[in-house]
């Protein structure tokens, strides 16, 4: 399984938390990473996203057939995020588009086993992937949009 975790880009700081939009610089950081995914997901990759308009924005610049999945809402937790991917046992490749703090200590949870408070930048991605046999875990990419 490939699991890319992806914080939504930059937004306006208004209310009510789940209107927030992208700000132009959001809409830039969302587009230059969706550009750099496509060139890397395979055909057969799906898209979850949070239910916040900021986070469906983000998903929409990689693909207008993406999901809302309320178990990456805001006040969504780690273990609700790898739930919504099935992760480690499910198949194929998933963009989970979701929010912070949760995205952080959900990769540290998929890494270590306990789901620490690690920084995650917006607009930026993990991707893992998960191994049989050996429950093996890769870091295949950590990128941010200012990096691209």
């Amino acid at each position: 399984m490939e699991l890319i975790l992806w914080r939504h880009a930059d937004a306006e700081n208004t209310i009510p938390d789940e209107d927030r939009r992208l700000t132009a610089k959001g809409h830039r950081q969302a587009e230059r990473m969706a550009i750099w995914l496509r060139e890397r997901l395979p055909q057969d990759a799906h898209a979850l996203s949070s239910p916040a308009r900021r986070a469906q924005q983000t998903a929409q610049a990689l693909t207008p057939k993406f999901r809302i999945s309320s178990a990456l809402s805001t006040t969504a937790t780690p273990q609700s995020v790898l739930k919504a991917a099935s992760w480690p046992g499910g198949g194929g490749t998933l963009v989970l588009v979701g929010h912070q703090p949760a995205l952080g200590a959900a990769a540290a949870l998929a890494l270590t086993g306990t789901a620490t408070a690690w920084s995650f930048k917006k607009g930026a991605i993990w991707w893992l992937a998960y191994r049989e046999p050996g429950d093996e875990v890769i870091v295949r990419a950590v990128m941010a949009p200012d990096m691209l």
